[in-house]
């Protein structure tokens, strides 16, 4: 088990668990959210071939539209 933080909450997922993965156990939806990864944000294309790890630090932060 790997576990993580997402959004300052310890979180544990199987090993070889990739972002995408993740967001689907947390129910939340790819299209409307924007992952910073260590500091740095993942780009989209990144996701699917990033796997968690021991340590790792997720923010996700939901885009909301409206004017």
């Amino acid at each position: 088990m790997t576990t993580v933080k997402v959004n300052a909450e310890a979180h544990t997922f199987p090993d070889g668990t990739t972002v995408p993965e993740m967001l689907a156990q947390l129910e939340l939806e790819p299209r409307l959210v924007v992952v910073e990864y260590n500091g740095l944000i993942l780009h989209r294309q990144d996701w699917p071939c990033t796997l968690l790890a021991d340590g790792d630090v997720f923010e996700v932060v939901t885009v909301v539209g409206g004017g």
